[in-house]
């Protein structure tokens, strides 16, 4: 989860205050729908590349052309590593764009093609010191911007209409090292977010230096995607999804 102009919000409020090797970089994981590529995409310019389909290609805007990715289906635990083929534009709501041939080996479910993407970095590490204080989450939380984000194609009309009756979704907003901070983001979103169900809104205690904030559960899809958007326009980027039983 991040904000606009915000550099890795959800990151700094997990790990305020961490420390890193001088040249460490935090291989990208997110957890999403992906957008399968048709030819109708393309030529609506709803996706600015074409992808065919005699091998695998995926391309997602997170990471630069060429670098390797892991992609799992959590259902079925099937997973492809692939370089990204390059940069491509398509709707935000989706974390990636993949062609027919990665959705079939991974055997996704077309109407709800939920994938877990996981960046590649050999040879790579780094280290980071949870040394996270209220003080510091509290600073980042009132610092964090509230930008208007334009919309262009946010979604395609024929996208996921159903939902497995057995599945839920929940947006992540962030995860917190004190309950309090997590607290402060819900009381400012509660004050200040529109266009959305704030029911949705709870705290989860994973442990207890680990909290999160979740919008959830979402058993329809396209509810989920509405406060997507207006997560999104309130000036959150890249939150990731969970799904669950």
């Amino acid at each position: 989860m991040k904000f606009k102009y915000f550099i890795i919000f959800s990151f700094l409020l997990s790990c305020a205050g961490s420390n890193f090797t001088k040249k460490s970089i935090i291989p990208y994981n997110a957890k999403g729908f992906a957008l399968i590529f048709n030819e109708n995409d393309y030529q609506d310019k709803i996706v600015s590349i074409r992808l065919k389909n005699d091998k695998p290609y995926a391309s997602t805007n997170m990471i630069n052309a060429g670098k390797t990715l892991r992609l799992t289906n959590p259902e079925n635990k099937k997973t492809i590593e692939i370089k990204n083929y390059r940069k491509s534009k398509y709707p935000f709501f989706y974390k990636i764009l993949i062609n027919e041939n990665i959705a079939s080996q991974l055997s996704l479910d077309r109407d709800v093609p939920f994938i877990e993407i996981q960046e590649i970095k050999k040879n790579k590490s780094f280290v980071a010191k949870e040394t996270t204080t209220f003080s510091e989450e509290k600073k980042i939380s009132n610092k964090a911007p509230v930008t208007k984000v334009r919309i262009d194609n946010i979604s395609k009309d024929k996208i996921i209409n159903k939902m497995k009756k057995t599945k839920k979704f929940d947006i992540i907003l962030g995860e917190f090292y004190s309950i309090n901070s997590a607290k402060l983001l819900e009381k400012r979103l509660k004050t200040e977010l529109r266009n959305f169900n704030l029911k949705m809104l709870r705290i989860n205690i994973k442990t207890a230096n680990k909290i999160e904030l979740i919008s959830g559960p979402y058993k329809n899809i396209n509810k989920l995607k509405k406060d997507f958007i207006s997560l999104t326009n309130f000036g959150f980027e890249d939150l990731d999804i969970k799904i669950y039983e």
